[in-house]
């Protein structure tokens, strides 16, 4: 039977988790956000508010929570294995990873679309709501994504030295 290296699995399933999640969230930075805002706000409210709900779902969140727990066991074997080439890089990309885009994700998108969960779309609540989440949820999402893009990039450096 052949030898699994299952660190470097998980070092390689950190990293293609990374690069899913930059696209997903660069998808939205980049287009999804500016095609709800051009909607009416009862429709952009509408639209997001489903999209909140659907995003709530087994390949979603194997990706993005499959990721972050794997980031964990890869920071503390980093810290184990501090005197391997690459350990710096896979302990800066699970940092990037776990504060840029988890963390940032829970304390800032998160309450913002469960604000936006609470709102009648056809209110004037709503309405005022919806200017500013778009402008805040979209910033935090450009965070999220260089975050995770930055993480990619990182886990990539050190998946090259097969040694980390």
């Amino acid at each position: 039977m052949a030898n699994v290296d299952y660190y470097f699995l998980l070092k390689l399933f950190s990293a293609l988790g990374c690069g899913l999640m930059a696209g997903v969230f660069f998808a939205f930075s980049s287009f999804v956000m500016n095609a709800l805002g051009r909607l009416q706000a009862t429709q952009g409210i509408s639209a997001m508010q489903s999209i909140n709900i659907t995003v709530i779902n087994p390949l979603f969140m194997l990706a993005f929570l499959g990721t972050a727990a794997a980031c964990v066991f890869v920071l503390v074997s980093s810290l184990l294995k501090w005197y391997q080439p690459g350990a710096a890089y896979l302990l800066v990309a699970s940092l990037l990873y776990l504060l840029g885009t988890f963390g940032v994700t829970i304390l800032f998108n998160v309450p913002l679309n469960d604000a936006l969960a609470k709102v009648d779309p056809s209110s004037t609540d709503g309405a005022n709501l919806w200017v500013n989440y778009l402008a805040n949820w979209t910033m935090w999402n450009h965070v999220r994504t260089v975050a995770a893009l930055l993480a990619a990039a990182a886990f990539t450096i050190a998946l090259s030295n097969r040694a980390a």
